[in-house]
This record gives structure tokens, sequence and C-alpha cells, in this order.
């Protein structure tokens, strides 16, 4: 390849992962969201890149960008760690067992469950905003809190593992509509779990796929880093109604972008 179209190759290349860190960026540090679900198709349908490979670029670019924003809500004092942990054994754990479970059942993958999962959750939080306080929070005895969250951690990582999509979405929803936590507490707890679940992933599917293409995986990382640290600092100054309108909106505009990349390139 010429010099000329090599130019043009890595400028193709740092606009689609510029792009694709904007959308992981703002979902992860509004809405706990994962940046695959943005990263990964954006990397398959522009860049043609091979679809395990964009996975794990996508999980390596979560780490940074979890790691930053839950460290921007814990310095709030929005961030749930003692329970935060008990999940995320949870998670891990029955991610491991659905992803077995799934690999012995025919056709069992719903392709686009945490796209239309996360435009119905950002319809929620447009129509009814989580308005729980810390106070309601701290009204649940310890002991429950423990249940809940080892309950729910199982929930959620065996259908991710069984699915394989929508961790991060699922932890939002959970948090907030069945264990009751204020909007705030709930996404820097979320970015907290999947800080460890997306080093979990990505080391795994660079152990079993090989190294991944460095300039992609560089440019989403410092993007996604970038966008994940402003939307995070922007939210714990938010009001909890417009931080619920905000990642309401994100949601819906990422779920919107994704299925227009899904269907229309």
């Amino acid at each position: 390849m010429c010099p000329k179209g090599e130019r043009m190759e890595m400028l193709l290349k740092f606009l689609v992962c510029f792009v694709a860190g904007i959308g992981a960026g703002l979902g992860t540090g509004f809405a706990g969201m994962s940046a695959a679900a943005v990263i990964s198709p954006m990397l398959i349908t522009f860049l043609k890149m091979d679809p395990y490979s964009a996975v794990g670029i996508a999980l390596a670019s979560d780490v940074l960008a979890s790691a930053v924003s839950a460290y921007t809500y814990g310095r709030s004092g929005n961030l749930d760690i003692r329970n935060g942990l008990t999940m995320m054994a949870s998670v891990l754990l029955f991610t491991l067992v659905g992803s077995w479970v799934a690999s012995r059942v025919p056709s069992s993958t719903m392709g686009n469950f945490s796209v239309f999962m996360t435009l119905l959750l950002g319809i929620k939080f447009i129509v009814r905003p989580v308005m729980a306080t810390k106070e309601s929070m701290e009204a649940v005895s310890p002991r429950k809190r423990f249940v809940q969250s080892v309950i729910c951690g199982i929930c959620i990582g065996f259908i991710c593992g069984f699915v394989g999509a929508g961790g991060g979405m699922m932890m939002l929803l959970i948090l907030t509509s069945v264990l009751g936590y204020e909007l705030k507490t709930a996404v820097g707890t979320s970015v907290f779990i999947m800080t460890f679940t997306a080093l979990l992933g990505a080391v795994s599917h660079f152990s079993i796929g090989g190294a991944p293409d460095l300039w992609a995986l560089a440019f989403c990382a410092l993007s996604t880093l970038l966008w994940a640290r402003i939307a995070a600092r922007l939210a714990n100054r938010f009001s909890a109604v417009t931080l619920n309108r905000a990642t309401g909106a994100v949601l819906v505009a990422l779920g919107a972008l994704i299925l227009a990349v899904n269907y229309l390139f």
C-alpha cells in the first residue's frame, strides 16, 4: 500500500475509534454501560475487523474508562464498594456458569438484546426517573442488602453468560429498580464492577485470539477514557432529575446509533 493509502487508512481508523470512544465513554460515565456495546459494532462495520478481536478491544477500552468513572463517583461518595464486591463475585462466577450452559443449548443467543435494552432503559429514565435517596438506601439492613446483592449478581451473571451481552445495562436496571439504589450510587457501583469484569474479559479474549490491532486499541482506549471522565464529572454535579434525563437521552441516542450501525451499513 502506498504511503498516502496508509495515511488514509490510519485516519479512518482514528476517526472511527474516536467516534466510537465518544459514545462508549458517555455511556460508561453517565450510565455504567459497557463500552463493548458501542465500540465493537463500530469496529466491525467500518474497519471490517474480526468480531472476536473487536470485542477484545472494546473490553480493554472499558477497563480504564470504568476505573476512572468509578474513581470519580467514589470521590463524590457515590460508590457502594462492599456490596459491589459481593455482587461482582456472583456476576463473575455465574457468567462462567451461564456460558457453559449456553454452549450446550442450540440457538441460545439473543442478537439485539443489549441494544433494545439500552433503548428501553433510556426511555424509562426519561419517563420514570429514579428518585431514590441515600437515606432510603441506608434504611435497608446490611444483611438484606448482602443477600440481595448475591441473588441479583447470580441472575445478572447467568444471563450475561447465556446471552453474551447486556451486563452494564442489567446491573444498572437491577441496582435502581430492584435494590433501590440512588442513581449516582448505582452508576458508580456498576462501573466499579465493570472494571473487573471487563479486565477479565479482555485478558481472556487476547489470550485466546492473540494480540489486537494496537493502534485501534490505543485510539479506542484513550477516546473512551477521555469521554468517560468528562461524563462522570458532569454526572456527579447534576441534580437527580437532570441526571435521569441526561442518562436517558444518552442511552436512547446510543441505542439508536447501534441499531443504525447494525442495519444501515
